[in-house]
């Protein structure tokens, strides 16, 4: 927020809106597409970028400047089909061979946990 960074959540669950509400980050954020908004919208589910493109929409970035950060195979590929301009994969399992399933998918880079990305440039 501070960098003037805009920030969206993307999910196909109807819940998520709320649940973001419920965990205190919804004023965090400056668009939410959930699965109320996907169903509005007539948008098709993950591996199509569609969700994904909403958001940038939403938030008046080309999809090439902006980045998707997701931790499942189908939300990687939509990021890497929208031309998103970085796709992270978030691996929870820690395990090799899903990292490298992320990376088959179209994850440029792998994290373990997205609060590595804060930290990455700071070595």
């Amino acid at each position: 927020r501070r960098e003037r960074v805009p920030r969206a959540a993307v999910s196909a669950s109807r819940h998520a809106t709320a649940l973001l509400d419920a965990a205190g980050v919804l004023p965090l954020l400056d668009a939410v597409v959930d699965g109320n908004e996907a169903r509005r919208l007539r948008l098709p589910g993950k591996p199509d970028p569609a969700l994904f493109e909403e958001a940038a929409r939403r938030l008046g970035v080309p999809p090439r400047d902006t980045a998707v950060v997701e931790d499942a195979l189908a939300g990687v590929e939509a990021g890497r089909r929208g031309g998103f301009g970085l796709v992270v994969g978030v691996d929870r399992t820690a395990g090799r061979a899903a990292a490298a399933a992320l990376r088959r998918r179209g994850a440029d880079l792998v994290v373990a946990d997205p609060g590595e990305l804060l930290t990455a440039g700071e070595d």
